[in-house]
């Protein structure tokens, strides 16, 4: 199962993560977000990361020249749709993306069951907000296109391994305080996520 560490605010939290095994480190351009960081800053942390790390930066109503230009100037390699999005928008991104599905119901879950995707429970506010999605959703649905993220933890991340997920996504559940990672809590969401 890969884990992916989001809402990655200064290098020495990345390499945390980096060294802790994580595959993905996650850097939210939503300014409305207390984990926001800027391109600049998210640019000047990449650029110092070791090869074979994702690099996913986390958009909110962006239009796909915005998120073109972000990645393209931050170096992230992936682009996190944390928004509806239609087939106009999609067709004018140069870079991957992952689709987010905020779940309100089971049926939510199966959207888009082809692709892979990132399913987090529903809430009002986008991302890191910790609420947790209902797990029995995903009983006897294929989990292997799925990341799973919302309200996963150190002490729960274990409980989810059945299911057969792609991977798992964090943030408020290893910080201390909002962008700042907590380096025990990431070293061991990451090792029960792992073993």
């Amino acid at each position: 199962m890969r884990t992916k560490i989001c809402g990655i605010t200064s290098y020495e939290d990345a390499m945390v993560a980096v060294d802790a095994g994580a595959h993905a480190l996650g850097f939210v351009f939503y300014e409305k977000s207390p984990r926001y960081i800027s391109v600049e800053d998210a640019q000047a942390i990449i650029k110092k990361l070791p090869p074979f790390v994702e690099k996913v930066a986390l958009f909110v109503n962006e239009d796909a020249n915005s998120i073109n230009d972000m990645c393209k100037r931050s170096g992230a390699t992936l682009a996190q749709l944390h928004f509806e999005v239609d087939d106009t928008l999609l067709e004018g991104l140069e870079v991957p993306y992952i689709r987010v599905i905020r779940a309100k119901k089971k049926e939510d879950i199966l959207q888009f069951s082809d692709q892979y995707r990132l399913v987090d429970a529903y809430c009002e506010a986008y991302g890191g907000a910790g609420k947790r999605i209902n797990i029995e959703w995903f009983d006897g649905v294929d989990c292997s296109k799925i990341i799973l993220a919302g309200g996963l933890d150190a002490t729960n991340v274990v409980s989810v391994k059945s299911y057969g997920f792609f991977g798992v996504d964090v943030s408020s559940g290893v910080e201390k305080s909002y962008g700042k990672k907590d380096a025990f809590k990431v070293q061991e969401f990451i090792k029960n996520a792992l073993s």
